[in-house]
């Protein structure tokens, strides 16, 4: 599954969508994506598009943000 199925069309740049990707496939692979449930998956990417949204375009960050526990 790609994170542009999550992500709106146009609504980021070509390079920005390249770092989101990156982050999301590597939050997937730390969470050995085999058999997750859809739902975690659309939590993953909604945690990487809103850091995007604002502006994060690390990958190492977005995907920290992505796979962060909760408080």
């Amino acid at each position: 599954m790609s994170i542009q199925s999550f992500v709106k069309p146009g609504e980021f740049e070509p390079e920005a969508l390249a770092t989101m990707s990156e982050a999301f496939e590597a939050a997937l692979k730390e969470l050995d994506d085999t058999g997750q449930p859809k739902l975690v998956l659309e939590i993953i990417a909604e945690r990487i598009i809103a850091a995007a949204r604002m502006g994060e375009r690390d990958p190492v960050r977005l995907r920290a943000v992505a796979l962060r526990k909760p408080d």
